[in-house]
């Protein structure tokens, strides 16, 4: 036990430093950014003045949104559709966003609970640690990726807790957040043809599930650690 002492404190100093790097990120650079993206039109000006490299320095603001939870995801998502249009606008963003996801796991994987338990607040925390040990993992995984309202970036934490292999762990979020990709691309498309009454009826409809999402949320999680208590106990 005393060799592995040493380990476990280098650990959580690490687990402290690269949270300390993701917080000293949201505060220095979070609010400019957010209002960067918050601008379609400014966005899209900055986004191609890259030429060829434009597609890679979106990501790269997809991978930030994710990886700085300050940035809101849905100007980002909008503003691909925005610049590239539906089809290219919803890979670009889905790339993105699975690779902010793919960091964020690796160093759940790597720093463990000491991470988590410095970036996710303690009460949501405990709302999702039955997913931890849930005998249905990939089901639950996949419909509280799918369901808006529901914070991503925390459930992305909290799934490196769990023992999921990584691969098929981005194969279920990529087709969960696929739907949610399309169709913020799909509006910002329309935004810029200035098809204007077709986006707001599709915003329309998304605010209105990502508001139930939101406000039924806590209902959502606590039936699925309701359906993961019953299959513990059904397994005893």
């Amino acid at each position: 036990m005393r060799k592995l002492e040493p380990f476990i404190a280098i650990n959580i100093i690490l687990a402290a430093l690269f949270a300390g790097a993701i917080v000293y990120a949201t505060i220095r650079f979070g609010p400019d950014l957010t209002r960067m993206v918050s601008d379609p039109h400014k966005f899209r000006e900055y986004v191609l003045s890259f030429g060829p490299w434009s597609a890679v320095i979106f990501m790269l603001f997809q991978v930030l949104q994710v990886v700085i939870a300050v940035i809101p995801g849905e100007p980002v998502q909008i503003a691909g559709g925005y610049i590239f249009g539906t089809f290219w606008g919803t890979v670009y963003s889905t790339l993105g966003i699975t690779i902010g996801y793919i960091i964020v796991f690796t160093c759940v994987k790597l720093f463990g609970f000491p991470l988590v338990k410095i970036l996710v607040p303690e009460k949501d925390l405990n709302k999702l640690s039955a997913l931890i040990n849930s005998p249905k993992l990939e089901t639950t995984i996949f419909l509280l990726f799918l369901i808006p309202g529901i914070p991503k970036d925390i459930l992305v934490y909290v799934a490196g807790l769990t023992p999921i292999k990584p691969v098929l762990f981005f194969i279920i979020i990529t087709i969960a957040r696929f739907p949610a990709m399309l169709g913020s691309s799909f509006v910002g498309a329309k935004i810029e043809s200035s098809q204007y009454l077709i986006a707001i009826i599709v915003s329309v409809i998304a605010s209105v599930l990502f508001v139930l999402g939101y406000i039924y949320k806590q209902r959502i999680i606590g039936f699925v650690h309701l359906q993961i208590s019953k299959k513990k106990i059904g397994h005893e």
